[in-house]
């Protein structure tokens, strides 16, 4: 049995977009594609590297259709969420992991603290399940959560694997054993008020949160110099 892909109006409509790129994350993306065929020992695709680079970053940040794509291109759409994936994948292998990185910083950089927060990533309404699971109750619709650690320039350390939205932030810090690791390496975070009770030795913290002032322990008096 033969496929006739030929489109029945006579014509494909192709439109362009335009991605801001950097040569960088070009060259990234293209260079995660090759250790993963090098993986697998996959010698051949349709596409060059560079163009298959091209299409998974216009999926991951223009959120193109891989069928639009797939047509522009001339492949099929399951070849184009295969090579999506595939990149997700390798580039989640690359990420550096939480132990090497809080040893990394005790080496270099000691005595200043980190910064610790939550970010939610919006993603399509899923179906089954999973809908329940990535609901934020905070944004009212369905997102992804990542905790970042950043040093105190703001450039970013370590990313956690996605969770769902709706397991609390302070639940995925608690199952990262944060404050074990921290105390190992004698470092120190700075979180929002929302990890209050993550530290799990007040009297030795290394969890520096805000705390909001009551009658038993009043907030001190703003400084007017």
């Amino acid at each position: 049995m033969t496929h006739d892909n030929t489109p029945t109006e006579g014509h494909a409509l192709v439109y362009q977009v335009h991605l801001p790129l950097s040569t960088k994350s070009l060259t990234m993306i293209t260079q995660a594609i090759r250790r993963y065929r090098r993986g697998v020992r996959s010698r051949w695709r349709k596409l060059p590297d560079e163009q298959v680079a091209l299409i998974v970053l216009a999926v991951l940040r223009h959120d193109q259709r891989p069928a639009d794509l797939a047509a522009a291109y001339g492949v099929s759409h399951h070849s184009v969420r295969r090579w999506v994936r595939q990149t997700i994948t390798t580039l989640a292998a690359m990420a550096p992991r939480l132990d090497r990185v809080l040893t990394h910083t005790a080496r270099t950089s000691s005595e200043d603290p980190l910064l610790f927060d939550g970010t939610c990533l919006p993603v399509h309404r899923p179906s089954g399940r999973a809908e329940r699971r990535l609901w934020c109750g905070k944004h009212k619709a369905h997102h992804l959560r990542v905790l970042t650690l950043t040093d105190h320039h703001g450039r970013l350390l370590w990313i956690s694997a996605a969770a769902g939205a709706r397991t609390h932030e302070a639940t995925q810090a608690k199952r990262l054993r944060l404050p074990t690791r921290l105390r190992r390496h004698d470092l120190a975070v700075i979180c929002d008020r929302i990890h209050t009770r993550l530290d799990d030795q007040p009297e030795n913290p290394t969890v520096i949160t805000g705390r909001r002032g009551n009658r038993h322990h009043p907030s001190p008096p703003p400084n007017t110099a």
